[in-house]
């Protein structure tokens, strides 16, 4: 039996083809979909967007929880750079507004590698992942990539993928001085000839 994510999912990617996206009647069905999202500890980036996008377009239909949860579930694929775009979607006057402006900062903390701050600001602002299943695992994996990559000089190119550090090219020559007397290899020099 299908989850009701992969149900909605379904019937959600069919409210995405084509110019039926921008129809702000789709709206309450894509809120669903990203409430789904929050609550199974899934994710669906365009659908996401979708509804930002819906949001610029129809500045009355704008839900600051549903937006919240948006943001959310966009730290949680960090380090790729959704949380960027649903950012910049979001008008100026809404990046102020309580939750958003918190969930920001909190992106901003885990973007520069501020672990420490963010989980204690985390802490005092529990509230902020009530209903985002799995956020702070997925926030825990990323931290950890990230803080393994600084300890060991890993790099990630322009795809996201990472490159380990190459124990072959921090190798450093060393000499081996071994003290041999003649008269212990004259045995070995006697049977070989």
């Amino acid at each position: 039996m299908a989850s009701s994510f992969e149900q909605m999912r379904a019937t959600v990617g069919r409210l995405l083809r084509g110019i039926d996206r921008y129809n702000p009647e789709n709206l309450v069905t894509l809120e669903q979909y990203v409430d789904t999202q929050a609550r199974e500890n899934a994710y669906d980036l365009e659908a996401n967007l979708a509804v930002l996008k819906l949001y610029q377009f129809n500045p009355a239909y704008f839900q600051t929880p549903v937006t919240a949860q948006i943001l959310l579930k966009a730290l949680t694929n960090l380090p790729h750079t959704d949380f960027t775009l649903c950012k910049c979607m979001i008008d100026q006057t809404h990046q102020e507004e309580r939750p958003i402006r918190q969930i920001l900062y909190l992106g901003n903390l885990l973007e520069t590698c501020h672990f420490q701050s963010f989980w204690t600001s985390l802490e005092e602002n529990r509230e902020l992942i009530d209903g985002i299943a799995g956020f702070e695992d997925s926030v825990r994996k990323y931290t950890q990539v990230k803080v393994w990559m600084n300890k060991y000089g890993w790099t990630e190119n322009e795809d996201g993928q990472i490159f380990i550090y190459n124990q072959e090219e921090s190798i450093k020559p060393k000499n081996i001085v071994e003290k041999i007397d003649f008269e212990s290899v004259s045995s070995i020099m006697a049977t070989s000839q």
